[in-house]
């Protein structure tokens, strides 16, 4: 497999450097669903990550109890922070930024949230355990955060946490999730001050996006990849920039602004996680993951159970999914004046290479999650041994790398 990197334009580079200028971000989406919601029985979990950090990749790390992949900034991997990822034992954690949970005055503001992840993922089987863990440290960490975990026995939680004190809100609870969903944005039911918080539009248009799927018996890691996450509708104005009529006038493109959108213009990696089916198979627990920002990239199979990430999600710097996934950002964020990057340019969305960016993205997706479905149900009649395991998504990802590489071949620097 040839895992030569995409080089980025100078346009990327422009962009990437004005993005780093600003304020740092922290706004994700998130949701937990039991498994009385999805398709398949299975609890879920999502992140979209934002951050203006752009570029992410996947790492593979040896905990004290358990071994684990998670997602971490490129460039701050000897922070000792994590910023979602899931367990050989099936347990999962994912996080948000809740700036309404933090206190000023103490100057706490959640920078503990990434390292406490990791040592959670390396110390946890179950949501049990996780709730042990903030027992334990309760004090000793900067936690300004809702957290989602899912875990091998069917738990999805999420648990609004700071230095002092967190809140637990189970789907298994009626009172709580009387349809077995919970979705999070930036802010926390249990902050003192509500008006710090963020997010509310995407909260609102989440909601929705789930409450509609869920009768239909649609909610399964398809639905939240292609559906929720690559979402650009914005709440308050109804406008579905994928519908519109687009203008005659090339010279004129639409464009619509990704600020307020679940598909942000700072959104920089998705992770959905499918539950194991039981604790004697929590090596089935799988963890999707898309580098770059939602429309720009595609997701892939990872098994942590594998002891490996594949080469194409993981690299000395960034890892070469992300670079193809910066390239189109590059090429759909065209104008870096200003504030203008909070654009995206519509119609090289919907007409690039005659058929749209989105539906190249999909054929290569739709692949890598068909050969998935297939390999897991055979996994689950025959379990595989960790090299297996390996190899199979070390195969997806490397043949969803190729095929973005030709489907965008011009989008590289000559």
């Amino acid at each position: 497999m040839n895992n030569s990197r995409f080089r980025l334009p100078k346009a990327a580079l422009i962009a990437a450097g004005i993005v780093l200028l600003v304020q740092a971000v922290v706004p994700c989406t998130l949701a937990v669903i039991s498994g009385r919601a999805t398709a398949n029985g299975r609890p879920l979990m999502w992140k979209n990550r934002d951050t203006s950090d752009p570029n992410n990749k996947l790492m593979h790390f040896k905990g004290p109890k358990h071994d684990f992949a998670a997602v971490v900034i490129s460039e701050a991997v000897d922070t000792g922070a994590v910023w979602g990822g899931q367990n050989a034992a099936g347990f999962a954690i994912m996080n948000s930024q809740a700036d309404d949970l933090g206190d000023a005055a103490r100057k706490l503001d959640g920078a503990g949230n990434g390292a406490f992840m990791k040592l959670a993922l390396g110390e946890c089987a179950t949501i049990k355990d996780f709730e042990a863990l903030l027992i334990r440290e309760k004090g000793k960490w900067d936690l300004a955060t809702n957290f989602g975990v899912i875990d091998a026995e069917g738990g999805a939680c999420f648990f609004e946490t700071r230095r002092d004190s967190f809140a637990k809100f189970d789907t298994a609870d009626a009172r709580v999730a009387p349809f077995g969903a919970i979705v999070r944005t930036n802010f926390a039911f249990t902050s003192p001050d509500h008006m710090l918080g963020g997010g509310f539009d995407r909260f609102e248009r989440i909601g929705h996006i789930i409450e509609a799927a869920r009768p239909q018996g649609r909610i399964d890691a398809c639905f939240i990849l292609r559906e929720a996450s690559r979402d650009l509708i914005h709440e308050k104005l109804h406008s579905n920039p994928l519908a519109r009529p687009l203008p005659d006038d090339p010279a004129a493109p639409l464009y619509v602004h990704t600020n307020d959108t679940i598909n942000r213009n700072t959104s920089v990696s998705v992770l959905v996680f499918e539950g194991a089916p039981s604790r004697d198979r929590a090596d089935l627990g799988t963890m999707w993951v898309l580098l770059g920002q939602p429309v720009t990239g595609v997701a892939v199979p990872v098994w942590p159970a594998s002891g490996k990430v594949p080469a194409v999600t993981t690299g000395p710097k960034t890892a070469p999914l992300n670079d193809v996934a910066r390239a189109i950002v590059a090429y759909l964020y065209p104008d870096q004046r200003g504030r203008m990057y909070q654009y995206l340019n519509v119609t090289r969305l919907r007409t690039y290479g005659g058929e749209g960016v989105l539906p190249k993205l999909f054929r290569v997706e739709d692949r890598a999650m068909a050969r998935t479905a297939a390999k897991w149900a055979e996994w689950a009649a025959n379990k595989p041994s960790a090299a297996e395991m390996a190899d199979f998504q070390e195969s997806v990802a490397g043949e969803a790398y190729e095929a973005l590489k030709k489907e965008f071949a011009d989008l590289r620097r000559r």
